[in-house]
């Protein structure tokens, strides 16, 4: 009997596509000038306090007026981060897929990789890539509440891959679809049923003692994140707000990317 040959990448192909797009687009970042760099970093980074000076300068300056004389690095980069003043509107989307180093954009490729693959599994790509890009604008917004005035640049897909995270407990911990299967090993008959099992209702994740564990996890961690700095390759700190913005899409806007429920899977004969 002939058995089917092992995909070496058992990833869907969106999922496949995003990490090299992530990858090469930090490979590009390494390799051009830094002054170049910094003008992508301006024009396509999500920089909170352009938003606000747009219809309140007055606390931007504020701001950037509490900056110590000393600090005058600092001064300059918050100048040349706020540019002309006016709000950027693809930033809160584009940043995304800018990070701040390869031990950034590791990290999230390998979440984005264990957790997106049973998301995009069961969503398809058109409603993945949505999501992943309203989990993305999330994190832009839940940030920016937290800081308006700020002209430091966010960068990094750790929102959407949060989102991705809070939407996977929604089912990866259903009877029937342990997460070892839906993170795509196993037949492909197993792994169709594994992502066709009913989501958990958000009332219910309380008492699944999996998932409870893993939200307790998730949000100690980023409680540590911000009581902890967190240094990436470069210096920055972490924007654990994001995340957090991210998450809460994922997990309470997750029945309307859900597509409908497939007809139930014949049992083997």
């Amino acid at each position: 009997m002939r058995h089917q040959k092992e995909r070496i990448f058992n990833l869907p192909p969106v999922i496949l596509w995003i990490v090299v797009l992530l990858v090469a687009i930090e490979g590009f970042s390494q390799l051009i000038a830094p002054e170049t760099y910094l003008e992508i970093l301006q024009h396509f980074a999500f920089v909170p306090g352009r938003f606000t000076f747009a219809f309140d300068p007055a606390r931007v300056t504020a701001a950037f007026n509490a900056i110590p004389e000393d600090a005058e690095f600092r001064a300059q980069a918050a100048r040349f981060f706020l540019g002309d003043g006016k709000p950027l509107w693809w930033t809160p989307l584009t940043y995304a897929f800018l990070h701040g180093g390869w031990l950034h954009v590791g990290m999230n490729c390998l979440w984005f990789v264990a957790f997106g693959s049973p998301v995009a599994r069961r969503f398809g790509t058109p409603r993945f890539l949505l999501f992943c890009a309203v989990a993305a604008i999330a994190g832009a917004a839940m940030h920016y509440a937290t800081h308006m005035a700020d002209l430091q640049p966010v960068v990094g897909a750790s929102a959407a891959v949060s989102g991705v995270m809070a939407a996977a407990v929604r089912f990866v911990f259903q009877p029937g679809a342990p997460l070892d299967e839906s993170l795509g090993f196993g037949d492909r008959a197993n792994e169709d049923h594994a992502y066709r099992q009913p989501a958990l209702p958000l009332r219910d994740i309380l008492s699944n003692r999996s998932a409870i564990s893993f939200l307790g996890f998730w949000f100690l961690a980023n409680f540590l994140f911000g009581t902890i700095p967190m240094p990436l390759d470069t210096g920055a700190t972490v924007a654990w707000e994001a995340h957090i913005g991210g998450f809460l899409v994922g997990l309470l806007a997750f029945r309307w990317f859900d597509p409908p429920a497939a007809s139930p899977l014949r049992a083997a004969t």
